[in-house]
């Protein structure tokens, strides 16, 4: 098969969607198919960032969240590539600018779409003014719109797919967790001297307790609250560490907070870390610990099991597939409760062994082979099915040639963003018409 997965979010950026696409195309491709990534190109990347087919569409900055990239999709060169391609299924894994650029080739080339819907937008309309231009109602209203233009949707948790049906979705939508490739993560992949030696250099000892946390730093992960129970944890364990593994719009607010309530010195903002060196990250922590409840899947819970290190984590519905309260982690309701938890986990061996052990187990069944099996036959399925989106004569859309003229843009983002994202809803408004 030759599959286009187009996304607006991919690395070099830190999250489970890049991490989700690129276990994906990596397994797709080992079984002999064509994979072609399209998202926004990035500053950060180098010519040989990547040792999959990735396109990197021009772009310029979001202005609204830290490190994200919109690119502008609508040019005729970049359509005919794309076409030239002969794509047999089209995965869109994201709804912006290279979600509203693979409706565009599907819906004008009648070739079958599936979506996977990876993030609860009602959780993150406060990015754009506040939350008072976009409300949640119009977040469920988009997401329901785009999930139904696709021929099929991934959900990777009952909890999305109960979202996405009260949402007013139609569509089939499959259940399919995301994989993880417990070879990145495992303990053995790391000899004690080179965690020591990155400890060192982070300021750590080796016997420094230390609490992990991975990902991006955003308002809707609730970092805060972890950062909250530290003031009484240092009561206990005054050489506590808190180290932070990411990027994102939070960091100056996570650290003012950590200053206002006395524990600033006790934390590491390493800033964001490429995708090949977070197994070892993960390596440094005693405890994985998250508050964030607006997950779809919990990746960074997952990775952080398959790498032996406890999870300490916000019960939630996105996490009942992977985490048994006081068998494979510790679950919390009330922060109040979070400093206890943590004091047991650091200072219990045994308790910190047996749920090490625990979830490591639990993760051999989240295997990456399951995963792509089920996408695969999805796939399939649709192929067989002989499915396939009646065709839409392509609209007249403003188009943009060359670096020169994208280059030139970049002195308007805002504008370049509202414009591609009414594109995109215009297009997605005249699928459902039709």
């Amino acid at each position: 098969m030759n599959i286009g997965i187009f996304s607006d979010t991919y690395f070099p950026q830190l999250n489970g969607v890049a991490t989700s696409i690129r276990t994906l195309a990596s397994a797709l491709e080992e079984r002999g198919h064509q994979v072609y990534i399209f998202t926004p190109s990035d500053p950060r990347c180098s010519a040989d960032y990547d040792d999959l087919q990735v396109y990197r569409v021009p772009s310029v900055p979001v202005h609204f969240v830290q490190d994200y990239r919109a690119g502008y999709v609508f040019s005729p060169f970049l359509a005919k590539k794309i076409v030239d391609l002969n794509l047999d299924i089209i995965h869109t894994q994201t709804e912006f600018c290279l979600g509203a650029l693979g409706r565009f080739i599907s819906t004008t080339q009648g070739i079958p779409l599936v979506h996977t819907y990876h993030t609860m937008y009602e959780d993150y309309v406060h990015y754009i003014g506040g939350g008072h231009i976009i409300s949640k109602e119009m977040a469920r209203g988009f997401s329901g719109i785009y999930c139904n233009t696709a021929t099929a949707v991934i959900a990777p948790t009952r909890k999305t797919e109960q979202l996405l049906k009260s949402y007013g979705v139609i569509k089939p939508i499959s259940i399919i967790p995301t994989g993880i490739n417990t070879s990145n993560f495992r303990k053995d992949k790391f000899s004690p001297e080179e965690i020591l030696e990155l400890r060192n250099s982070l300021g750590l000892q080796a016997d420094t307790p230390v609490i992990i946390s991975i990902g991006r730093l955003a308002k809707e992960k609730s970092i805060d609250v972890v950062i909250g129970a530290l003031p009484k944890l240092i009561e206990k364990l005054p050489d506590l560490k808190m180290v932070i593994v990411g990027e994102g719009n939070e960091t100056e607010n996570l650290s003012n907070f950590a200053e206002s309530i006395g524990v600033r010195e006790h934390i590491i903002f390493t800033g964001g870390k490429p995708w090949k060196e977070i197994g070892k990250y993960y390596q440094l922590g005693n405890v994985f610990c998250s508050a964030s409840v607006s997950e779809t899947q919990g990746l960074t819970f997952a990775e952080a099991m398959a790498a032996g290190i406890p999870v300490v984590a916000k019960k939630d519905e996105c996490i009942e597939n992977i985490i048994d309260n006081n068998m494979t982690g510790l679950l919390f309701e009330s922060s109040e409760d979070l400093p206890d938890l943590l004091y047991r986990v650091l200072t219990d061996k045994s308790l910190s062994d047996r749920l090490s052990k625990a979830s490591v187990e639990a993760m051999k069944a989240l295997s990456v082979e399951s995963f792509v099996d089920s996408v695969e036959h999805l796939y399939q399925d649709i192929l067989d099915s002989g499915e396939r989106p009646r065709k839409i004569v392509a609209p007249a859309l403003p188009l943009v040639m060359g670096v020169k003229a994208v280059k030139g843009i970049t002195r308007i983002p805002r504008k370049l963003v509202r414009h591609s994202h009414q594109k995109a809803a215009e297009l997605l408004s005249s699928a459902k018409e039709k």
